[in-house]
């Protein structure tokens, strides 16, 4: 609830994380669609997901509650595995393509952030920090939601494709029941404290980074 008291405080704030979610949501089902096109499976591209226009990709629960709470979801790219040469190899690289773009662009912002506060003299502009802030830690907050393996999450598909032959029927049942447990365990809190240590860990980690790289001009 903190969050919402927030925007009633300050409405400022609603307006200082949007792009965040925006920018975070989009590039995410992007990636999913681009990895399985270049691994040969078209569905995503022939259905219009492989783009940046965020209206093809936003879901509006998961929009929601990645406004309100801090982690959502968008619409599920739909992929074909058949179309995948190597099923397994491919399918994890599909799972892990939107993951790993809301690093590199978590990443890349980093430098935004610190050369805007060392270098430009932002550290005092609330709009800059705010939203650049924000597009940091949305992604971030992405990346490592997405990983837990817990149906339909990206997390849940990377352990299916490594151990779906060894244990089926717990796979089967994580189909048809994750996405209640993945919503019980949200509603009772149990990811806020853990993913709020480890955005606040790499992004510290990014910030380092950053910081040494641009105080060598």
């Amino acid at each position: 609830m903190s969050r919402i008291t927030q925007f009633i405080q300050n409405p400022l704030q609603f307006l200082y994380i949007l792009p965040a979610i925006i920018i975070g949501l989009t590039v995410h089902e992007w990636a999913h669609a681009y990895a399985a096109y270049r691994l040969g499976d078209p569905t995503a591209r022939n259905l219009g997901r492989m783009t940046l226009n965020p209206i093809a990709h936003i879901d509006p629960i998961g929009f929601l509650m990645l406004l309100l709470l801090g982690f959502g979801w968008a619409r599920p790219v739909p992929i074909n595995p058949r179309n995948f040469k190597n099923y397994k190899r491919d399918d994890i690289i599909v799972s892990l393509a939107g993951i790993t773009t809301n690093i590199i662009i978590a990443f890349f912002f980093s430098f935004i952030y610190v050369a805007g506060i060392l270098k430009w003299g932002l550290g005092t502009n609330t709009a800059f920090t705010s939203i650049i802030g924000s597009i940091i830690s949305i992604n971030l907050a992405l990346a490592i939601f997405n990983l837990i393996p817990i149906s339909p999450l990206d997390g849940s598909h990377v352990l299916e494709a490594l151990l779906v032959r060894k244990f089926p029927q717990f796979f089967m049942f994580m189909r048809q029941y994750g996405q209640f447990i993945l919503l019980a365990l949200l509603i009772f809190g149990a990811f806020s404290t853990v993913l709020g240590y480890l955005i606040n860990g790499i992004s510290s980690g990014f910030f380092t980074v950053a910081a040494w790289f641009v105080n060598l001009f």
